[in-house]
């Protein structure tokens, strides 16, 4: 007559309905683990479903593709699974949560004729940063699923990042060693030699395009004095060829 006997029955019915509770205040059921709706941890509870849901998955791939499917112990029922789904059908993405739930607030903005943050710090909504996640993944384009890639295209109008969009790349320790060098070559041109470095030395350096770098030759040459038994000889040479003293 209706009447739901089983212990863990009861505990997914209380469950589901705190989800929907959750979902409807914040539109959708992509809810971190940290999420509570009334004093229950719906967060937790929705990712131990999730791990079952993903092993009801591959248990129907495994059915779909004729191979034998092993053990259900731990899938979701089908059941359960559409009751889910009835509240949000992109409840357990393929992909991370936190990325699914950012998608979706983007998605939700759009719909509204918002205008969509492209930079850190311009929008925030539920605990996350949309301008941060949308230019990281405008930056990390080749690191997404095929799926996500066409959501990002044609649901939220987004492309990879330009050339001229990116960081320029961190510098390699050979490459911030080659910057000191310039430096103590042109602190040497005007000075004659390293021997009188003040430590809180820096030397503006002119780059190619007009822009000027500063480099803190004072505190380089007082490290390379400090690891002296750890530089390269053809390091130490460098540098003698340019009158450091030791």
């Amino acid at each position: 007559m209706g009447m739901i006997w089983s212990h863990w029955d009861v505990a997914f019915q209380e469950g589901l309905s705190a989800a929907q509770g959750w979902a409807a205040e914040h539109g959708h059921l992509l809810a971190p683990t940290t999420a509570v709706f009334n004093g229950h941890p719906t967060g937790v509870w929705l990712k131990n479903l999730r791990t079952a849901g993903r092993k009801l998955a591959q248990i129907e791939a495994r059915r779909e593709a004729g191979l034998p499917i092993g053990s259900t112990a731990g899938a979701l029922t089908e059941e359960r699974r559409d009751a889910l789904e009835a509240i949000d059908p992109s409840w357990c993405p393929a992909w991370p949560v936190a990325w699914q739930r950012a998608y979706r607030l983007c998605r939700g903005l759009i719909t509204v004729g918002a205008p969509l943050p492209t930079a850190p710090g311009q929008t925030t909504l539920q605990g996350e940063d949309l301008g941060a996640w949308v230019q990281a993944q405008r930056l990390d384009w080749e690191q997404l699923q095929p799926a996500q890639a066409w959501m990002l295209e044609n649901m939220l109008h987004l492309t990879p990042a330009q050339p001229d969009e990116r960081p320029p790349a961190p510098r390699t320790q050979a490459d911030k060693w080659a910057l000191n060098i310039r430096a103590a070559k042109e602190f040497q041109a005007r000075e004659g030699s390293l021997q009188t470095v003040p430590r809180k030395a820096v030397v503006q350096l002119s780059e190619p395009d007009g822009s000027q770098t500063a480099v803190k030759l004072g505190l380089f040459v007082d490290n390379c004095r400090r690891r002296a038994d750890k530089l390269s000889a053809d390091r130490r040479a460098e540098l003698d060829a340019l009158g450091m003293r030791w």
